[in-house]
Formats: structure tokens, sequence, C-alpha cells
């Protein structure tokens, strides 16, 4: 996949997207940011970089463009902690760099588009004119999980002893003699409805 240039990614973002926005713009910069940091022409056209963004919304639409991770292909992850910043993994050389924008950003971006009208609009042009050492901060980072554990590999497959539900990509958790999926381990986003009891267990089936 050839390099694009800054106008292009904007403009496939905010198709995407169906408008363009400032957070759409930082995300761009910091994905055309962290091929420049780990040496990757991006978008990336396989699967070599992983990228690990800390919101979803508009900032990770825009990363996805920048850098073609999707989450749909595996190379794009979530971890919710409302933070405009991720996380850029060459899976190939172990490398790991977390990008951010610069806290002083928004105050600064008027003086980069002084013609605009309002902030909005400032930090939309602003943040395109903005040279990287100064529109973004970045750290050589590790994980703290196991890259190859993180991506997994294909075909892996369990299934949950309480409720029967097949577990993919090694995500299974194991207590005692028991494999468990994470929520009958404890970690789920939901309760079930005590009219609703779960049958799964007793059903058997290849799908």
């Amino acid at each position: 996949m050839p390099l694009r240039s800054l106008s292009e990614l904007l403009k496939e973002s905010a198709a995407l997207h169906r408008h363009l926005c400032p957070r759409q713009v930082l995300g761009v910069r910091m994905g055309m940011y962290a091929g420049e940091l780990l040496g990757l022409e991006l978008p990336q056209s396989g699967k070599r970089l992983l990228t690990i963004v800390e919101t979803d919304g508009c900032t990770a639409d825009g990363i996805a463009v920048a850098t073609n991770c999707w989450v749909g292909r595996r190379t794009l992850r979530i971890e919710d902690y409302g933070k405009i910043a991720a996380t850029f993994v060459d899976t190939e050389s172990k490398q790991a760099v977390r990008i951010h924008p610069r806290t002083h950003i928004r105050s600064l971006a008027p003086s980069y588009a002084p013609q605009t009208a309002n902030k909005w609009e400032a930090q939309l042009i602003g943040y395109q004119h903005i040279v990287n050492e100064i529109l973004l901060n970045w750290q050589w980072v590790e994980l703290n999980t196991d890259l190859e554990q993180l991506i997994s590999y294909p075909g892996a497959k369990a299934v949950c002893s309480v409720c029967g539900e097949e577990i993919i990509n090694q995500r299974e958790v194991l207590s005692g003699d028991q494999i468990l999926c994470r929520a009958c381990a404890g970690e789920a986003y939901y309760t079930c409805r005590a009219e609703q009891v779960p049958v799964f267990a007793a059903l058997k089936c290849d799908f």
C-alpha cells in the first residue's frame, strides 16, 4: 500500500466518519508519526503493526485510517482509559511506542489558524499544521502482556465448562481443572436476568 498524504488520509477518515473533526486529525497525525518512529510504511498492507488505542470514537477512526489497523483484522484493540493516546507495536521487532497529544495544543492551535471563526475550527485546522515535535509526545514502552499471548494464533478454541460457549483466541481462564470463559470466571460486563436461565451448557453445537 503506497504512502498517503495527510490530506488524503483526512479525506478518507472524513468519509468513514461522515465528517472531519479535530480528534480525527489527531488520530491520523498519531498514526503517521508512529510510522516514522518505528520505520514502517503506513498504512500497512499486512498485519505487522498492532495498535492499542486508549479511547473509542473519532481518534480511533483517524488512527485506523492512517495505519490500516482495524478491529476486524485483529490489528486494532481498545483499552478504554478515556485518553487520546495509543501504543503502536511492531510485532516483528517488538518495539512499541506510545503517542499522545501534548496538553497545551488546544491553546496553541489558534496561532496556526489565525483566520478561523472559533476554537473548534482553529483546532481542526491548527492540528494539521503544528509540527510533530510540538503537537505530539511519545515514549518507547514495553507491553505488560506477552505479545504472542495478546495476538494468539489461528484456530485456538476452547469450551467453557460452565456456560458451554466457545472461546477463541486463547481467552479462556483456567480454574483448577476447569476451563472458564472470562464471564464465568467472574469478569463479566453483564448480568443474566433471573427469569432467563442459560441452558447453553446442555447444548453441544458445532458452528
